[in-house]
């Protein structure tokens, strides 16, 4: 084993024992919440070293880095997820390479991937990214929109729109988050109330490197870590 897969392999260790604990406070067991390994701006060998300790989900910002990783990494096992925002041009690329697309903020966006995924054959899976704090400089949809996305799902031949994702605004204390996982939680029981299925809503993508044990208490189904796997990005 090389030194960086020791490294890595070791800090991925950390984490899943941080994982299984905060899950056990929230009283789920530890395979309940999904770990995406965040490698945008890391190199392939990174993202192959965190393979060989046993993680298969990682997550690119950007749809064509992420289609170079795709590239590079070659291991068929890989899930790969884009999480950060999708323009509608770039839909049908990301709906051809990723298994997950987690930044849906309306629903033409959707019925692009939708496009996309019948032309090559695949089901995605989807979320939708909700702005709750209406920050200018983060995209999503406001909470106002959801009915008209969720409405567009039904219509959808091969994405499966399967919950929320949020990313609240930068605190420095973890728990000055939860207000806001708690919010998302609110939202996806209202949704669920107003007869949205489900299946529709069965994941909570929220929660980072520093607030995702937070996020785990409060139902996150998945958390999207990066620095605290592959160390500080360049």
């Amino acid at each position: 084993m090389s030194d960086l897969q020791a490294t890595i392999a070791g800090r991925l260790a950390d984490i899943r024992a941080r994982i299984a604990a905060a899950a056990a406070r929230s009283g789920r067991p530890p395979e309940a919440v999904r770990l995406v390994a965040v490698s945008k701006t890391y190199p392939a060998d990174r993202v192959m070293a965190a393979v060989a300790a046993g993680q298969l989900d990682f997550g690119e910002n950007k749809v064509q880095e992420g289609l170079q990783k795709i590239a590079d990494a070659t291991d068929n096992r890989i899930r790969w997820h884009v999480i950060g925002h999708l323009q509608s041009n770039k839909a049908r690329k990301a709906a051809e390479a990723f298994h997950w697309i987690h930044a849906v903020d309306s629903a033409s966006l959707l019925r692009k991937i939708d496009e996309g995924a019948v032309a090559a054959g695949r089901r995605p899976k989807a979320l939708v990214q909700v702005d709750l704090a209406g920050e200018a400089t983060k995209f999503g949809a406001a909470p106002v929109d959801l009915p008209e996305i969720f409405a567009a799902a039904a219509g959808c031949a091969a994405v499966d729109l399967v919950g929320l994702m949020l990313l609240p605004p930068a605190v420095d204390d973890p728990n000055a988050a939860r207000p806001w996982f708690k919010r998302l939680v609110a939202l996806r029981d209202g949704l669920l109330a107003g007869g949205v299925p489900g299946a529709r809503l069965s994941e909570l993508s929220m929660g980072m490197s520093h607030d995702f044990e937070v996020a785990i208490e409060e139902g996150a189904t998945i958390v999207r870590i990066g620095s605290a796997i592959f160390g500080e990005r360049r």
